[in-house]
């Protein structure tokens, strides 16, 4: 399976008293990662707006393994997974300098048309976008 790879470098405003990256910035990062490779689809969140939905966060998960610490140049690496819902998953890995995870997490985003209607399926014009993400990332 591939990933999108976005690059970023902890700023001095986002660490905390204890000199290391303050856990609320790691979900920022996500966010960073995720709009970075859905943009490549068409799927970030102005282009969904454009298409006439809405995908907003409705479960996050973060698991921290190690700190990230200022000026450290970490790696965001973004992937999806497969969903038999109207959903996208997103599944994020972000890696430290010296290449060992410094965090792992997900999101889970439903699908609403413009007016809050929750979709129970794909429409067709999403699902060809997120069929031609899936298969850029090798998945089946």
């Amino acid at each position: 399976m591939k990933y999108h790879e976005t690059k970023i470098t902890v700023r001095f405003n986002e660490i905390d008293a204890y000199r290391i990256a303050w856990h609320g910035h790691y979900v920022a990062w996500m966010e960073i990662g995720r709009n970075a490779l859905a943009g490549q689809f068409e799927l970030d969140a102005l282009q969904l707006v454009s298409a006439g939905y809405l995908g907003p966060v409705v479960a996050l998960e973060l698991k921290f393994l190690r700190p990230a610490r200022f000026n450290d140049e970490v790696t965001i690496q973004t992937t999806l997974r497969r969903s038999e819902t109207a959903t996208l998953e997103f599944i994020t890995t972000i890696v430290g300098p010296d290449g060992k995870k410094c965090a792992t997490g997900t999101t889970t985003h439903a699908l609403i048309d413009l007016d809050g209607g929750l979709q129970f399926q794909l429409p067709p014009l999403i699902a060809g976008r997120i069929d031609r993400l899936l298969a850029w990332l090798e998945l089946p």
